[in-house]
């Protein structure tokens, strides 16, 4: 038996402004919140203590978005910064939407539109966090569909 998906981490700085972003924006729905003791988690994700860390899964159609906040001091999260495309490393997420919509509401929701990305059919916009989120049409997830 190969592998099987669990879901992909995202560190956030404030944990209701991400909450909000993914859940109203984008409509990801709650699955979740832990919070994990201090040890033996320190050890797994190599942060020293306090950690303080509280982790809600989020869910989008099977896609699973965990968001990491600590608020212990020995967790305390680094500066984003801007990641190349061409970095080694997970680069983007990537959302099929009403992208007018998504783009006329989302500097309400701490994100930004990334204007000189848009190629007419697909743009790039940053969450609260800095992530990338590479935004394209419904037609192009129905596009998909059909081929299968």
């Amino acid at each position: 038996m190969g592998a099987v998906f669990n879901h992909v981490g995202h560190c956030v700085t404030d944990l209701q402004r991400s909450r909000r972003f993914y859940e109203e924006l984008f409509g990801f729905e709650f699955l979740r919140e832990i919070n994990p003791p201090d040890d033996p988690s320190n050890k797994l994700l190599r942060l020293n203590n306090p950690m303080g860390m509280t982790a809600v899964y989020l869910q989008c159609e099977g896609f699973i978005l965990e968001l990491l906040h600590y608020s212990g001091e020995g967790a305390k999260p680094l500066p984003s910064r801007e990641r190349a495309m061409n970095e080694p490393g997970l680069t983007h997420i990537s959302l099929s939407c009403d992208i007018d919509d998504v783009c006329t509401r989302i500097g309400d929701f701490g994100g930004e539109v990334l204007e000189d990305t848009n190629i007419g059919f697909g743009l790039f916009v940053r969450d609260p966090d800095g992530q990338l989120i590479e935004l394209l049409p419904m037609a192009y997830r129905e596009s998909l569909e059909a081929q299968s």
